[in-house]
């Protein structure tokens, strides 16, 4: 193997090796405590996208949730709820 060949071998697992991992986009239901006004569901759904990561957020007074699609390599269940939490409206995912 010549030296040229051997070089761009390695540049290519080095790479793969550097890229970042792909991003998953998951989605969960949370339960929010406390909604109990038409203007509740906008003040979680603006503390929800202040999370970085949170790509789509879907409110609901009526069932009491809030459906979350986040990026999981910037955002976590615990971003999430913290977030909900520290608006005056703690959740917990939906079981």
């Amino acid at each position: 193997m010549n030296i040229t060949r051997a070089f761009t071998a390695v540049t290519v697992v080095l790479g793969f090796l550097a890229a970042p991992a792909a991003a998953a986009s998951k989605t969960i239901i949370l339960v929010v405590e406390n909604m109990t006004c038409v203007s509740c569901p906008y003040i979680v759904n603006q503390s929800l996208s202040a999370v970085p990561g949170v790509t789509r957020i879907e409110v609901s007074l009526e069932e009491k949730t809030a459906t979350v699609t986040y990026d999981d390599t910037k955002a976590d269940v615990n971003a999430l709820t913290k977030a909900t939490a520290e608006a005056g409206y703690p959740s917990t995912p939906k079981s």
